[in-house]
This record gives C-alpha cells, structure tokens and sequence, in this order.
C-alpha cells in the first residue's frame, strides 16, 4: 500500500500518545500469539486471542477515521475546491477498506 505525505499537523496529533501506547499494545498481543503457536496451544484459545487483536486494531482503525473525517475533511470542506474533493475521496476510501477487512 501506497502512503501519501500529507502536510501539517494531523488530526490525530492530540492523542498521539494513546494511539502509541494501543499500538505497542497490539504488537505485544502478535507476539503473544506467535508463542501460543510455538508452544502448539489449543487452536480455539489462539483464535480467541487473533480476534481480540483484530478488534484492538479495528478501534485504532476507527479512532484515526475519527480524527480524520473531524479534522482533516472538516477543514479542507471549510476551504473548498480540489483539496475538500481530495479529502472526501480519502475519507471514502479508507472506510471501503476497513469495510472489507
């Protein structure tokens, strides 16, 4: 997947920190899961954990659409023309992704 600078401060800039401290959250639960698979546990107690982890994820995921639908978009909206179009399109797409995953 492609990633796109974008200028400034972002929207989520404010909760930096929590986003941060949820992410390092969610690589301790992958690591958690690669020793349940290493030490063979039961295969139900490992999906248990994958889908905690999808829905840890799946909050972050949620939380920065947030930020950026009431940041971002609200502000490129304010300021019209091509950029607002750009935002919306984003906006649009990202929810399409989460949507299918």
């Amino acid at each position: 997947m492609e990633t796109v600078e974008h200028p400034g401060p972002h929207g989520y800039i404010h909760r930096k920190d929590d986003y941060l401290k949820r992410l390092r959250r969610i690589e301790g639960q992958a690591r958690g899961l690669q020793r349940m698979v290493e030490d063979e546990k039961y295969c139900i107690d490992i999906l248990t954990q994958v889908s905690a982890m999808t829905k840890a994820l799946q909050s972050v995921a949620l939380g920065l659409l947030e930020e950026h639908l009431s940041h971002c978009v609200v502000e490129a909206a304010a300021a019209g023309g091509r950029e607002a179009e750009e935002k919306v399109r984003e906006a649009s797409e990202a929810i399409a992704r989460l949507v299918r995953s």
